[in-house]
């Protein structure tokens, strides 16, 4: 599931930074940024981001998570909107991608001084990445999800490193004050309309940040706000739990009202409130930073149009650097992402895709025996041309399995190596064991802003008599409008489950879908 921000044709602008010819890589408690800006400037950047995390943190009481390197967002910095329209579509400023394999978001140096600055998009895009980590387990209307982010996306970062939270977002003052485009009956909605158009899409998140602010700052209207959230995930249905924070009828009028202030009420706080770890900057290798242009081309998602394009990339730029672990790493990703996106039907062109990311995979291993990764790949490939040959030897298959418990054992708070040794098992045509649920649940746990795991999760619980937790896994994402498929699969689910249809909700779970894309790199809004 990718989450995009869209720009409205207002605020589109596309002029190009100039950037510093070396690439960094900044890492801290909560991201990873690769940029090519000074260093002075990536630095100073990541400490911005891990404020804005501590901000949210401390505006919402919610307690710091101890999770290992594996749970931080990797940021990729590009030029400008243009390059992240060619990553994406057209008329996206910035994008993030939840997944258990690391959650990736791509935002613009220079917005080209456009309404919408780059800083907003970033911080829109995180705000997501922190609801689904820190309130994993309940489920969100769209308008609360977008509202949300918008509510955030604004904070004001002052020179003195203070963060204040409750501007409006300017770059939707169209659309803000206008309650004919999304009128609070539509707007309360479990999920949107499939017809929206452009005003009412960006409806969606200029009412969605009204009534979140207008709920927030105020001491009551937040206790309703929090009794309707309990109330929708307490089973209440979705248009009758919107009575508790107001008559449809009546709340449009309410929130035009608090439209017009001219002063919004905020929440500030000082640079002494929010204190951070250390930002360790590194310049890259030449190696990894040759590869750079094919690796974020990877990691924004390869589709069958430009996957030929991407591996051939990734071969020239990857070639002058054999035993670098990270040129030879995004070879193998590379590799298997043709094999298995544009030559999926082909068996032939597959398996020799295969052994090419089988033998990048080695080369990085060669050079990092502790990449997870190159561990991961290595796997991967093995399991795709043993389940291609119909090899059912189990022996065969546990040897196969032996690469994702090398990654788990360097790094068990990693939820790719569980998952992937889970998966192992369907790609085998063998019946997971208990060690494999216990490593799906645990991955579960680890990622659950992942809405595929989220839904894998479900089934096992499902199969464990355990209605309880599949209907928490499925909640939130059923709600989700990034992902029809997904949530529409979820929604199913959770009908056949409250008609004491297991069986039923498993067999919904278990469908498949049929997807040429690496990532999802079309969807989201």
């Amino acid at each position: 599931m990718i989450r995009k921000l869209l720009l409205s044709a207002a605020t589109l602008s596309m002029v190009p930074a100039s950037a510093n010819a070396t690439w960094y890589r900044a890492t801290s408690d909560h991201f990873v940024v690769y940029d090519n800006d000074s260093a002075e400037k990536v630095k100073a950047f990541t400490e911005k981001l891990e404020r804005f995390d501590k901000a949210m943190s401390v505006w919402h009481v919610t307690p710091e998570l101890k999770r290992g390197p594996a749970s931080r967002v990797t940021i990729f910095v590009v030029d400008g909107i243009g390059d992240i329209q060619r990553l994406s579509s057209p008329g996206v400023a910035g994008f993030y991608n939840p997944q258990a394999s690391g959650s990736v978001a791509f935002t613009p140096r220079s917005d080209g001084g456009g309404e919408l600055s780059s800083q907003a998009i970033l911080f829109h895009e995180y705000a997501h990445h922190w609801m689904f980590l820190h309130w994993a387990d309940a489920g969100f209307p769209y308008w609360f999800v977008e509202g949300f982010a918008e509510l955030h996306a604004t904070a004001i970062v002052d020179p003195d490193q203070s963060y204040t939270f409750g501007a409006p977002p300017i770059y939707r003052r169209w659309t803000v004050g206008n309650s004919g485009l999304m009128p609070a009956d539509d707007l309360l909605k479990a999920m949107p309309s499939d017809r929206l158009t452009g005003g009412s899409r960006d409806a969606v998140y200029s009412r969605g940040w009204l009534l979140v602010h207008y709920l927030t700052f105020d001491a009551e209207r937040r206790k309703d706000l929090a009794q309707y959230i309990g109330a929708i995930n307490g089973g209440t249905p979705v248009k009758e739990a919107a009575r508790i924070i107001g008559n449809p009828n009546t709340l449009d009028a309410k929130m035009d009202v608090w439209a017009k202030q001219r002063k919004y009420p905020s929440a500030r706080f000082t640079a002494a409130e929010l204190p951070i770890g250390t930002v360790t900057l590194t310049p890259l290798a030449a190696g990894a930073a040759a590869i750079m242009p094919a690796l974020i081309e990877s990691k924004a998602g390869v589709s069958k149009k430009d996957a030929a394009n991407v591996v051939a990339m990734a071969r020239r730029l990857a070639a002058p650097y054999p035993n670098d672990a990270d040129a030879q790493n995004e070879l193998a990703e590379a590799e298997f992402d043709v094999a298995s996106v544009l030559y999926k039907e082909e068996d032939a062109k597959a398996l020799a895709g295969f052994a090419l990311a089988e033998a990048a995979a080695d080369r990085a291993i060669a050079a990092d025996p502790k990449s997870i990764h190159a561990l991961i790949y290595k796997g991967l490939a093995q399991a795709e041309i043993a389940a291609r040959n119909k090899v059912t030897d189990p022996a065969k298959w546990q040897a196969i399995r032996r690469w994702f418990l090398m990654a788990n054992k360097i790094d068990t708070e990693d939820p790719a190596p569980l998952y992937e040794y889970y998966k192992s098992f369907e790609k085998a045509g063998q019946k997971p064991n208990a060690n494999a649920d216990k490593a799906l649940i645990y991955a579960y746990a680890l990622a659950p802003y992942d809405s595929e795991l989220r839904l894998v999760a479900a089934r096992v619980f499902l199969r464990q008599d355990n209605v309880k937790y599949a209907r928490v896994a499925l909640a939130p994402v059923a709600y989700s409008a990034e992902d029809r498929k997904v949530s529409t699969k979820a929604q199913k689910a959770l009908a056949a489950i409250e008609a004491k249809d297991i069986p039923g909700a498993i067999t919904m779970l278990e469908a498949k879908d049929d997807d040429d894309k690496k990532g999802d790199k079309g969807k989201g809004s």
